[in-house]
């Protein structure tokens, strides 16, 4: 039944039908969470065999006690393994401890107050400091600008990544725009993986911009695909080496949905111009990364290949969460224009937007029926989502079981909701 087409007294009647159905779950004391992207505790016992690893294996091939403090990039195993995940060459690589997010912020830290090539080049000293935030998208991004008084701009996202003719239009015409934060391959929340012809044109804004402007491009979920044969995303880095842009280009990653989410670890890639720089904020804060858990994790993933492997197992046991959730949107809400939907090929989110207006209540009735969601206007900067329409699913924490219940839920807060707003 198409919610538009329908008659006023259907619609109570459906309203009517709703609320009773509303009332039961409210009554069966739900605990449901669906708020964060975290990998489930079946995903987490893939990697209980990097336990004991390290016996016998505490000092390197070439001689380092993997114990003692030092070696501030990272162990060269690791480096090396960073470097085939971003696409890079070791050299552009430095390996660090669990958080990827960690390195991020600490690289815009290092931008805004100290430079990234230099005192003279400080972002905090040229005045206003702006930066593009494609939406939606995601929340501790957006944190982080927030968190240094950085203003943002609202890009919208398309199928095949940010609208770059919006991008170029800002970038060219403010030189306050410092730069972009970037998740190019299925993108949180959308699951989007950006086209090879938006990859070029990110790679090119070097040219355009202002000076020391940088991409951010956060590939958290470069080796997360659902399904075999995945879509390949470009390479960045060698589109900037093309455009001679390689210093505008920062590249993060990490293992923390691979292996252990609390104990990964991260890579930051850049022009070694750059590493150069921001070494000398690592060496202040840091005598050295956790060199044996680089050692244990390369022993464990070993190269690219070996991490293909062991992500091959992690996308058989998140198949079926997301294909729980697209069964339930497709059911309870395929033909009644109550709202639209991603579906992703990975990643660890679907992106839902409801009529224009509703997202808050939608999330509100959930929590009611015992089922918590992202917040409403996370995926947009300042939480103020302008059309309160996205919402954030995350279906990788609970069992497929749990998931069956808690999208009957949401679907029928969605119905209630579009219903409601409709009478």
């Amino acid at each position: 039944m198409e919610l538009e087409k329908t008659s006023k007294p259907d619609l109570k009647n459906w309203e009517k039908n709703l609320l009773q159905r509303f009332s039961q779950y409210k009554e069966s004391g739900l605990k449901l969470d669906l708020t964060r992207g975290k990998p489930g505790t079946e995903q987490l016992d893939l990697a209980n065999q990097m336990e004991g690893l390290l016996k016998g294996k505490m000092i390197s091939l070439n001689g380092t006690d993997l114990r003692n403090y030092g070696g501030q990039d990272g162990i060269p195993e690791a480096r090396k393994l960073g470097a085939e995940i971003l696409g890079l060459s070791e050299s552009e690589v430095i390996c660090q401890d669990n958080s990827s997010l960690t390195l991020m912020y600490l690289y815009m830290l290092h931008a805004y107050y100290h430079g990234s090539q230099g005192p003279d080049t400080a972002w905090n000293s040229q005045g206003e400091v702006k930066f593009l935030a494609p939406v939606p998208g995601y929340d501790r991004h957006f944190a982080i600008c927030e968190e240094l008084g950085i203003s943002m701009i609202n890009v919208n996202m398309l199928d095949d990544g940010p609208d770059m003719d919006a991008v170029e239009n800002l970038v060219r015409n403010d030189p306050m725009i410092k730069g972009m934060w970037c998740v190019p391959k299925y993108s949180n929340p959308t699951g989007c993986i950006y086209s090879e012809q938006v990859v070029d044109r990110i790679a090119a804004l070097g040219k355009i911009s202002g000076p020391h402007f940088r991409v951010i491009w956060d590939n958290a979920y470069g080796v997360h695909d659902l399904f075999d044969n995945p879509k390949e995303l470009a390479n960045v880095m060698d589109y900037c080496r093309r455009h001679g842009t390689e210093d505008n280009l920062i590249l993060t990653a990490s293992t923390s949905k691979i292996t252990c989410a609390g104990a990964g670890i991260s890579f930051l890639g850049a022009s070694e111009k750059n590493l150069q720089h921001f070494r000398k904020r690592l060496e202040v804060m840091s005598i050295g990364p956790n060199k044996l858990n680089q050692q244990r994790h390369v022993l464990f993933l070993k190269n690219i290949e070996g991490v293909r492997a062991h992500m091959s197992r992690h996308a058989k046991i998140l198949r079926p969460k997301f294909a729980m959730v697209q069964k339930h949107l497709e059911e309870g809400l395929g033909d009644k224009g109550m709202g639209s939907w991603h579906n992703p090929e990975g990643g660890y989110f679907v992106s839902f937007d409801s009529i224009p207006g509703l997202a808050t209540e939608i999330i509100r009735l959930a929590g009611e029926a015992g089922v918590k969601l992202t917040p409403a206007g996370a995926t947009y900067p300042y939480g103020k989502d302008p059309d309160d329409k996205n919402i954030r699913l995350a279906p990788t924490f609970p069992s497929v079981e749990d998931l069956d219940q808690a999208m009957q839920v949401f679907v029928t807060c969605v119905q209630l909701a579009s219903v409601q707003s409709r009478l």
